[in-house]
């Protein structure tokens, strides 16, 4: 069983993915696999001051450009401090959101490219790319939803969007699932959490055989 993998979780706001990264590294250690669990914008200690600045509510003055280098520093630092040492060490990380997150939101959603924002990525941690990618698909006011009746929740900058904004986030999504089917795989996130654990869990097993 192979686990020395790169899996990204990824998906519009209020998908679930950070609960369901939690149960899947669980069964991931229950198989004996030694995973790193971690998380974008953040992850290490200066990524995680550049998430404050990019997700405050307050910034609603921040141009599209200056969020998707702060993302792409963010990734950059998080990258070779903690993901690819882990890697190299032979372990599984699995990370919630990853370069795609920037190609959708960045790339498609706010319009600046979905190429010259891969461009500025691949400046900041080369052409690595996740080894499987599982793309949690929901509808944009399914989600909003959630993250309302979640009061408990982190709420950001992108959250107060408009619903069309994270319709074109959606729609960003789809688009790199066309441009990446080999890597992205689509999860139906308008599920029941059992469900959901189930169907990634399968797509996990079958990608570490």
């Amino acid at each position: 069983m192979n686990g020395n993998l790169f899996i990204t979780f990824e998906g519009p706001e209020g998908a679930g993915k950070t609960t369901i990264i939690k149960k899947i590294a669980e069964r991931l250690a229950q198989e004996n696999i030694d995973v790193l669990a971690t998380r974008e914008p953040g992850g290490i200690e200066i990524a995680e001051k550049i998430r404050t600045i990019i997700l405050n509510p307050a910034h609603t003055a921040m141009d599209e450009r200056t969020e998707a280098l702060l993302y792409a520093a963010a990734r950059s630092q998080h990258y070779f401090e903690k993901v690819r040492p882990a890697l190299d060490a032979g372990k599984m990380v699995i990370c919630d959101r990853f370069i795609d997150s920037s190609l959708a939101y960045q790339g498609y959603a706010r319009g600046i490219g979905v190429d010259d924002v891969l461009s500025i990525n691949e400046f900041a941690i080369g052409k690595k790319l996740p080894d499987l990618t599982i793309l949690f698909d929901i509808s944009p006011e399914v989600g909003l939803a959630r993250i309302h009746a979640h009061g408990d929740r982190e709420v950001n900058r992108l959250d107060v969007e408009s619903l069309a904004f994270h319709q074109k986030v959606r729609e960003g999504y789809l688009q790199l699932v066309k441009r990446y089917p080999e890597r992205i795989r689509v999860i139906n996130a308008d599920q029941s959490m059992e469900h959901v654990v189930e169907d990634v869990w399968a797509i996990v097993y079958k990608a570490m055989q």
